[in-house]
């Protein structure tokens, strides 16, 4: 399950990153806010399983 959370965080961060781009591409700047909420998110997550991983072993 570890690796799902890991995955689902690296997509989070990817998806934010394109719509960051997008946001920018185009000029709105909510769209921008929100890409960068999400890859917020996703760095957190990854965060997260790593420090789980790091208290395993």
């Amino acid at each position: 399950m570890a690796g799902d959370q890991k995955a689902k965080g690296k997509m989070e961060e990817a998806k934010g990153k394109a719509k960051e781009a997008a946001g920018r591409a185009v000029g709105n700047e909510r769209m921008t806010a929100e890409g960068r909420a999400e890859q917020a998110k996703g760095d957190a997550r990854q965060a997260k399983e790593k420090a789980k991983d790091a208290f395993k072993h």
